[in-house]
């Protein structure tokens, strides 16, 4: 969300933001229903105005015993034309408030320009690919060799895009997610928080997932969504507050279910879980200063980056273009896994710096100390990690030639010592 005052006075940085997302400019439609919204607040002013004007000469005039039948008429007639004109004002609040809410945020300066991920960047990489005997299976191979990852059965209760995890890979699964939140809170100072799995529309739409991305979210009869990150409850535990400048960062992580339409991804990733309609994520999210956002967002991507380090995956980090940024993000980090079995690498965590984009949203402000006043706060948000993915990268990077899969030394005491799967 925007601050108008802001388009009105920077209006061509504005329209160079949208230039460097591939978007038409807007700052001269959205400047001109602002002045219309402004004009009729003026005019408003000035029919309350004469309003109060005729009032008390009608109270004066009967104080005087005079026919006020005139006058009660044109009193009359303002009110309607107040009425009306209040209507309108309402018509252009909201026209301005709709486009303000539909154009995305605005790139970093330093955020690479281009049309799509072919333009992202890689700034580093970790590790080594595994060497494997003969060609990488894949992670729903072996899974399904296994017996322990069964996605017939899963269509059977719910349809495609979903899956059955049982024995030990579920709670491989299970061990991934407590090993990832552990350390989050334990060693970098994250607040573990179970929120809500439903979220009501304005929630939604703080974080920017409403209106654009309705498609791509699930809803229920009445009225509820399901969230598809935990970024949007999380996010929201600051909405309408006025926070403290001492207690920023807030830092918040959270396992949860996460639930996605993927109306747009017809014929992708259809085999395997990598692209399902219900996942589990680690999330964080950090409610930061404007002067340290930037650097909060280096040490968010630090930590989902540790999370692979200590698991020995071999992955890389890549920024990404302005073509390729979610609509709420000024910055976003892609951490990509590299999965043997497909021979490239995929993302596994997204982390974004928001700016004050969502906090405008959400009204989530913070008072500096010794000055009047409240300032926007920054949001940030990325994924530490998601867990199927990061189940899918260890199945796969773990592989034996006979099927067989090691378990990583870091999870093994989660996992009652078990050392390997077979």
């Amino acid at each position: 969300m925007f601050d108008i005052k802001w388009i009105c006075d920077n209006p061509e940085a504005f329209d160079a933001g949208l230039k460097r997302r591939g978007m038409a400019a807007a700052a001269g439609d959205i400047i001109a229903v602002d002045a219309a919204r402004r004009a009729t607040q003026t005019e408003l002013q000035e029919l309350q105005r004469r309003r109060n004007e005729a009032s008390k000469a009608i109270g004066v005039a009967k104080a005087r015993g005079e026919d006020v039948a005139q006058e009660m008429a044109k009193v009359r007639g303002l009110k309607e034309a107040y009425q009306a004109l209040e209507k309108e004002e309402r018509d252009h609040v909201q026209r301005l408030n709709t486009s303000l809410a539909a154009y995305p945020n605005i790139p970093a300066e330093d955020v690479p320009e281009g049309a799509d991920d072919d333009a992202n960047v890689e700034i580093r990489r970790w590790g080594k690919a595994p060497e494997t005997v003969g060609e990488a299976k894949q992670h729903f191979e072996l899974g399904e060799a296994l017996e322990m990852m069964d996605f017939e059965r899963a269509a059977k209760i719910s349809g495609a895009r979903f899956v059955v995890l049982s024995g030990a890979l579920a709670r491989l699964e299970r061990a991934l997610a407590g090993f990832m939140l552990d350390m989050h809170t334990e060693e970098y100072d994250y607040t573990e928080v179970a929120p809500p799995l439903l979220v009501r529309e304005n929630a939604a739409f703080g974080t920017g997932n409403l209106p654009k991305f309705a498609e791509d979210l699930f809803r229920t009869t009445d009225d509820y969504w399901l969230i598809p990150t935990a970024e949007m409850p999380l996010t929201n535990l600051i909405a309408g507050d006025i926070l403290n400048e001492a207690d920023l960062p807030l830092r918040f992580t959270s396992y949860t279910p996460c639930f996605r339409a993927e109306a747009g991804a017809a014929g992708t990733d259809t085999r395997g879980m990598i692209r399902q309609h219900q996942f589990g994520k680690v999330e964080l999210v950090s409610v930061a200063h404007p002067d340290k956002s930037n650097d909060e967002h280096e040490r968010m991507t630090e930590c989902a980056e540790e999370v692979l380090r200590r698991l020995g995956l071999h992955y890389r980090t890549v920024v990404l273009s302005t073509g390729d940024m979610g609509f709420s993000a000024r910055k976003t980090y892609d951490i990509e896994v590299w999965l043997p079995g497909q021979n490239t690498f995929r993302e596994i965590s997204s982390c974004s710096n928001c700016g004050d984009f969502q906090a405008r949203r959400l009204n989530g402000r913070f008072r500096p100390e010794g000055l009047k006043g409240t300032k926007f706060v920054h949001t940030l948000n990325g994924s530490g990690l998601a867990v199927g993915r990061t189940l899918v990268a260890v199945l796969e990077n773990y592989q034996n030639p006979d099927g067989s899969i090691v378990v990583p030394e870091v999870l093994r005491t989660r996992m009652a010592g078990m050392e390997k799967i077979d």
